[in-house]
């Protein structure tokens, strides 16, 4: 079993109530996360870049936090604290290779919660080792946040699902080897309508065309045409697929929240660089007191939100232990659960968009020039409060949690 420096069991223990674990767990991961920017800036383009990554990840042992360790895992199960110790400190690197691990994560763990086995069997260990590549396959043009819009369907004919439809803004489109993807097995309007499944990327009927966001990470539509799947590609049962979403969902949503405070870090930390080393008026700008509440602000929006994310990430992981050790499984464990997942994401993101935009205003006309570090956090930060679920919608989903 590898135990990847960052994520050993000492940080994972003392990381909620000890900074300094933290900082001294990102120096260990200090080789892996150079070779992995370096592998980055050496590509031509972010979707050569990306594969590149995945496959440095895998030699080097990180993707095993991925996966539980029947399949080449790290640990006994997958643990939301290591994801984000994980995210946090790729993200503070760089976005792209912060989105090279969280997409092996996401894009795998339908099949790690409800998989069968021989679908565990034959895609987790390659997950795990950086050879197969994950996509999660979830949002279309009129299903967003609203899942009960999604139009793709699946057919059962014989012992095959036939999909028609179309997937737009999945992450790895047109550079996955497989997609975990949600459909109707089952009209509008009916109870259990979702279905989901492991779609491989190279099977005939299903195409892709990349889509252009801010960041520029590899992004596109899914198109599939008549593409037939074996029964046995299901994930779970019949009408589990919304059950799978969104256990996948809150599973991730302190981690995007962890990767939201790498980014925040960065910012702050090229800030502080920044402003003790440019000077004006003959001075430094650390020296003038309107810097300094900037700088404090920053600080004070990073670090209750990091206390969050490690708290959610704790309770998700206790409920699992709970659940696979003790069999408890209560509704009120489930709500806490999704509550304090949706106020990390909610509130990291929030926080991380807050700290880097002081931080462009901070490094004035160099903040805005294409190349610079924070513009490209400015640019990466922005869909973090959107994806996995925007931010009013996690308002409305801690509100609904709140008032039960």
């Amino acid at each position: 079993m590898v135990r990847v420096p960052i994520c050993s069991d000492e940080v994972l223990e003392r990381a909620f109530v000890d900074a300094d674990v933290i900082a001294q767990a990102w120096s260990s991961a200090g080789s892996l996360v150079d070779d992995a920017v370096a592998t980055e800036l050496r590509a031509k383009d972010p979707s050569t870049a990306l594969v590149a990554i995945v496959r440095l990840l895998g030699a080097r042992g990180l993707l095993g936090l991925t996966v539980p360790g029947d399949f080449g895992g790290t640990y006994e199960r997958v643990r939301s604290d290591a994801l984000c110790l994980a995210r946090e400190r790729l993200g503070h690197a760089s976005p792209l290779v912060e989105l090279a691990f969280a997409m092996q994560g996401l894009g795998s763990y339908p099949i790690v919660a409800r998989g069968s086995d021989a679908l565990r069997a034959a895609w987790l260990p390659k997950v795990a080792a950086g050879e197969a590549i994950a996509a999660f396959a979830l949002t279309e043009e009129d299903a967003g946040s609203d899942l009960g819009g999604i139009a793709t369907t699946a057919r059962l004919d014989g012992d095959a699902y036939v999909l028609d439809g179309t997937k737009v803004f999945i992450s790895n489109a047109g550079i996955a080897d497989f997609y975990t993807l949600f459909a109707a097995t089952a009209p509008p309007g009916a109870k259990r309508r979702l279905s989901a499944f492991v779609v491989p990327a190279a099977i005939p009927g299903v195409q892709t065309r990349p889509m252009h966001v801010l960041g520029g990470h590899p992004i596109g539509a899914l198109e599939l045409r008549g593409a037939r799947i074996p029964v046995a590609s299901r994930i779970g049962e019949e009408g589990d697929g919304l059950a799978v979403a969104l256990e996948t969902l809150h599973k991730f949503r302190p981690t995007v929240g962890a990767a939201a405070l790498g980014f925040a870090q960065r910012a702050l930390d090229e800030s502080v660089a920044h402003v003790k080393t440019r000077k004006q008026f003959g001075a430094p700008l650390a020296e003038l007191q309107a810097v300094q509440l900037q700088i404090a602000d920053m600080a004070c929006d990073l670090e209750p939100a990091r206390l969050l994310v490690y708290r959610a990430a704790i309770q998700s992981d206790l409920a699992a232990r709970l659940k696979a050790e003790l069999g408890v499984d209560d509704a009120d464990q489930r709500s806490r659960v999704a509550r304090t997942g949706s106020m990390a994401k909610l509130a990291a993101t929030e926080a991380a968009f807050r700290v880097i935009d002081r931080a462009v205003q901070l490094h004035g006309g160099r903040g805005v020039m294409h190349g610079s570090i924070v513009t490209r956090l400015y640019e990466d930060v922005r869909a973090l409060r959107i994806y996995e679920g925007a931010s009013d919608v996690q308002r409305l989903l801690v509100a609904r949690e709140v008032l039960r």
